[in-house]
């Protein structure tokens, strides 16, 4: 029977190897015609020639007539030969299953495989009994995996879980690009990038290019998404300077200098400026970041200590910092630094006293320092006269072009020297821009007595003093409660005639969205169920109204020297050629009304008006139990599946009101932020309870602000009364910094208690080095800290008022360590003395411990103000000190008296298939599961220890929960992932700003097929564009 098995799988093997001849056969054609081959048709060409090698022995031994036990000899040979054949397929029967999976780099050699056919997590100790009657070597494995532990049968990368997995890392040095420059530069101008203009939560990016260059001026979260949306290549960046150091000016920084260093083969690197605090971001970043990502990241300036006092005087803090000087451009850096105010009593109210730095500066701490950039382009030669130079003996030739470069030259004729003056005309002076960052009025201070920039006042627009530099335009930084004032008004007048852009929030840029793409498909998505997909905030009337009052209150203080305008997405102030020296707003995106966008979608789908009502006929039949005039309805547009009118209620969902809880996908996307999906980012909005954010990567603020507009995210942030973060990976966690930042704002002068940050251990080591630049009042509580046993334990320890050896803490039971739920994890991943399991468990000190109490018990203080009786923590296979999450409400009664249980929410983070994750889904109301690749993509999803769709909704299928959104997509699905129909019967896939009620979600699987009509043309992979999977945020 084993040999007969042996066989089958060798001959269903041959077929589908058949198939892949076929594809790779075609994909090398298109090789040999010079198109474009991707890296997944790449992989596929050598894998099939790996089977085809593979192949050629086994099935010779099976031709030859041999007895059965002369078969199981030979195979027993190639098996000790050729190790890899005794591995399991993941994804494959037949010959597949006889080899390892494949995967790039390392991988393939430290990757664990499971057959999907048969998912351990789901199966009873009954079945696994019943292996042995299957046969082949299929049988032999699962006899051998039951042996080993339910964590030894799936397929996982021990590898990366263990942090032991290089092939993704940078290279040691990573290379700067070098360029030939240009400096006849045909082209140059400074553009307007409009990260968090419609948002309002960070600084807008500056473009200068050049034909051979580009400098970016800051670097604040978004910026990726944006260059992706308006097609700037990262990869022609050459330097980001940073105004300050800060969240709002570098909080896309991190994720920025990851998606370059996986770029290529070799990775790429930019230069990175910033004042002396630049160097504790670069301190917090290497926390998570490699080294190699960050060699060419350089701070000027005088350090500061914590009292502002500077660690070198040697020079004048104010005087310039030369940063690039080259034929095509001279940058320097101007310091401004917040000066101690003291109001005059004799003039009170009429002007300021100073002191000087050498008296005594005020800083609070690093990172008040802010930086004027000053960018002076050479000056423009003038026009050469050949007539001249003949006149002064010179024939045509290359003395002519050395003139032209500034070089004297010999007459040919005559025997005189020739100087570029006696043959060109009158020079043209260089461009000058400035872009100026006050925050403050203590900076302004500062700004207002500089005397380095003396040189470029001019006393009026049309009186220009001898030796002065003409500047051509200003662009403000500064926040408009800081360009309002008096002062600043009369320091802008001193630049004559120079084009003054204010890019300072305007309420105005509100109503234009920034990422237009993104928008689109919002409203779409609006216009076919407005429940699920409530309108963008960004269109609110109110926001609308306050525009058109600020605009008006603008132009009252614009100053009389020339006529400021505030800056614009993508608006140009050309440079070079000298003929179109000024503004340029051919490119400034045209608003989009949802009107115009909807009417587009019938035209392309006549039929999604239709569907748009029977989507909102859910609702209307919401109190019917019998769905059956809907589904009538539904026949004309929409198949429905059966499983769709299956109407069983949990327990927890009786009587629910729409006040409860609702789950706002703020981000769907994996690795990084792309054109229509943001990275890991959950919003559990518990209404008047407050609020808790799951993961918090990149842009989640802007979202937020994008879903519930400026002010209503601002309340959302007021509310939040716990971040949980899953891993260290940089999507998930690089937009904490802002959310922080901003809610200590909002609480400045308000009696409050910091906020509780649970995370992995190695974020606090982020978090704590990131607050030298700025205060993020929060507590951290590692995540294992939240694992039930670890609750328990601590609890006991609480109860016994005693403090216990860091052992007990952990926790024991029957002698062995316990990890999630009080299960024997001896025999799993996380089994004592495990590497895995060094990584996860809880610090050894007894003050750590000790310290972790008091937080404890402000978690379980704040959470029961949120109505939850519990939020626990559980490990997960993805990388060191990964986790997910089980929130589980207080029960509730209702008016009769009766005990309602209350709803459960688990979140795997990022993770492969795992009983842990199994274990602490039974019984969830909601799972929402990653699911980052599609179901033919399980040797990739091993190698990165992440879960395809299939596997998700097993997991779910198993743990036995109501209802599983599928998120954390792959990039390379850029709008709608590709998904099997077939066991979604309880699933909907996400999309950002998805905000599912409570009190809706049994509504949610019926949507789906109707979600596929919107998108049906469009549910395609996307390798057109860059998507690198393999770099560390992945």
């Amino acid at each position: 029977m084993k040999l007969v098995a042996a066989s089958v799988d060798v001959g269903i093997g041959t077929q589908l190897l058949f198939v892949d001849i076929l594809d790779t056969l075609r994909f090398m054609v298109k090789k040999l015609c010079g198109n474009k081959v991707t890296k997944r048709e790449t992989r596929k060409i050598q894998r099939t020639l790996s089977d085809i090698a593979t192949l050629i022995p086994i099935t010779i031994l099976m031709l030859l007539p041999v007895s059965a036990v002369g078969h199981a000899a030979m195979f027993a040979a190639i098996k000790r030969y050729m190790p890899y054949l005794s591995e399991a397929s993941g994804y494959r029967s037949g010959f597949h299953s006889l080899r390892k999976p494949h995967s790039t780099g390392n991988n393939n050699r430290n990757s664990r495989s499971f057959n999907r056919n048969r998912s351990t997590s789901r199966e009873s100790p009954k079945k696994k009994d019943n292996s042995s009657d299957k046969g082949g070597f299929l049988a032999m494995e699962e006899r051998e995996a039951s042996r080993k532990g339910a964590t030894e049968a799936f397929g996982f990368n021990r590898k990366r879980a263990e942090g032991r997995d290089d092939s993704d890392r940078p290279k040691k040095n990573l290379q700067l690009k070098v360029r030939k420059l240009n400096p006849a530069n045909t082209i140059a101008y400074v553009q307007i990038l409009g990260t968090g203009m419609d948002t309002q939560d960070t600084s807008p990016s500056v473009l200068l290019f050049f034909d051979k260059q580009r400098f970016i001026f800051n670097a604040g979260e978004g910026l990726q998404r944006f260059c992706s949306e308006h097609k700037i290549k990262l990869s022609k960046i050459d330097h980001i300077f940073l105004s300050r150091v800060c969240s709002e000016t570098a909080g896309g920084l991190p994720g920025l200098l990851l998606t370059l260093a996986g770029m290529g083969d070799e990775g790429m690197s930019v230069n990175v400026w910033g004042s002396s605090d630049f160097k504790y971001l670069v301190d917090a970043m290497k926390s998570f970041i490699p080294n190699a990502a960050m060699v060419h990241t350089r701070s000027f300036g005088p350090m500061l200590g914590p009292n502002g006092s500077s660690s070198n005087m040697s020079r004048k803090f104010d005087d310039p910092f030369v940063l690039i000087d080259d034929e095509v451009v001279k940058i320097s850096a101007v310091l401004l630094r917040p000066r101690c105010i003291e109001v005059s009593d004799s003039i009170k109210g009429k002007s300021y006293e100073l002191r000087s730095p050498e008296s005594g500066v005020n800083l609070s701490k690093p990172g008040d320092i802010s930086v004027t950039y000053i960018c002076e382009l050479p000056e423009i030669k003038g026009k050469f006269d050949p007539k001249k130079a003949a006149a002064l003996g010179l024939r045509p030739g290359p003395k002519y072009r050395e003139l032209q470069l500034g070089n004297s030259v010999k007459s040919d004729r005559e025997n005189i020297m020739v100087h570029p003056s006696d043959v060109l005309g009158p020079s043209v002076p260089g461009p000058i821009v400035l872009l100026v960052d006050c925050p403050t009025s203590s900076h302004l201070q500062d700004l207002l007595s500089l005397q380095c920039l003396t040189p470029y006042y001019v006393d009026t627009a049309y009186d220009v003093p001898e030796g002065s530099k003409i500047v051509n335009c200003v662009i403000h930084l500064s926040p408009s409660s800081v360009t309002k004032t008096d002062d600043y008004q009369m320091w802008m007048s001193k630049f004559g005639a120079a084009q003054h852009i204010m890019a300072g929030h305007e309420m105005k840029n509100v109503e234009v969205p920034i990422l237009k793409a993104s928008a689109r498909i919002a409203a779409r998505l609006n216009y076919l169920c407005p429940q699920f997909f409530p309108s963008p905030g960004f269109w609110s009337l109110q926001n609308l109204n306050v525009a058109s009052e600020a605009i008006a209150f603008d132009k009252s203080l614009l100053p009389r020297t020339r006529e400021s305008i505030p800056a614009e997405n993508l608006l140009k102030f050309h440079l070079r050629p000298y003929a179109n020296l000024g503004l340029d707003k051919s490119g400034i995106p045209n608003l989009s009304s949802p009107s115009e966008i909807i009417e587009e979608l019938l035209s392309e789908i006549p039929e999604i008006g239709d569907a748009s009502q029977q989507v909102t006929q859910f609702w209307s039949d919401n109190q019917d139990t019998s769905a059956e005039k809907a589904s009538m309805d539904a026949e004309t547009i929409i198949t429905e599946e059966p499983w769709l009118h299956e109407y069983t209620l949990p327990s927890c969902l009786e009587n629910i009101t729409r006040e409860e809880m609702e789950i706002v996908l703020l981000g769907t996307g994996s690795s990084q932020p792309s054109k229509y999906r943001n990275v890991s980012s959950i919003f559990i909005n518990l209404f008047s309870k407050g609020s808790i954010l799951l993961d918090c990567g990149e842009g989640t603020l802007g979202q937020l602000k994008r879903r519930f507009g400026v002010q209503g995210a601002d309340e959302a942030v007021r509310g939040l009364k716990c971040i949980w973060i899953s891993h260290i990976h940089a999507d998930h966690h690089t937009g904490l910094a802002r959310i922080l930042a901003l809610r200590r704002d909002l609480f400045k002068g308000v009696p409050h208690e910091p906020i509780i940050i649970v995370g992995p251990r190695q974020l606090k080591r982020f978090l704590d080095a990131y607050q030298r630049l700025e205060d993020l009042d929060m507590q951290f509580l590692d995540c294992w800290h939240t694992t039930e046993a670890s609750l328990e334990a601590l609890e006991s320890q609480e109860d016994n008022g005693m403090q216990e050896s860091p052992a007990h803490i952990q926790g024991t039971k029957n002698g062995n360590t316990v990890g999630l739920v009080g299960e024997n994890v001896d025999s799993t991943l996380f089994a004592r003395g495990s590497r895995m399991q060094s990584f996860w468990k809880g610090p050894g000190s007894p003050t750590q411990i000790a310290a972790a109490i008091p937080i404890l018990k402000s978690l379980k203080k704040v959470l029961a103000e949120a109505g939850l009786e519990a939020l626990i923590s559980f490990p997960v296979v993805h990388c060191p000190q990964a986790f997910g999450v089980v929130l589980q409400a207080a029960n509730r009664i209702n008016k009769v008296g009766k005990t309602i249980p209350g709803w459960k929410i688990v979140y795997s983070g990022d993770t492969r298939p795992c009983p842990e994750l199994v274990k602490a889904s039974r019984g969830a109301t909601v799972l929402i599961h990653e699911a980052t690749f599609e179901d033919s993509m399980v040797d990739e999803a091993i190698a990165r220890n992440h879960s395809t769709t299939k596997e998700a909704v097993e997991v779910g299928d198993s743990a036995g929960a109501y209802r599983i959104i599928l998120t954390h997509f792959s990039q390379r699905y850029p709008k709608i992932p590709v998904f099997d129909e077939t066991h979604m019967h309880k699933t909907c896939v996400a999309f950002d700003m998805m905000s599912v009620n409570l009190a809706d979600i049994h509504v949610l699987p019926k949507v789906l097929p109707y979600l596929k009509l919107l998108f049906r043309d469009e549910m395609v992979v996307d390798e057109s564009e860059d998507v690198n999977l393999d770099t560390a945020l992945a």
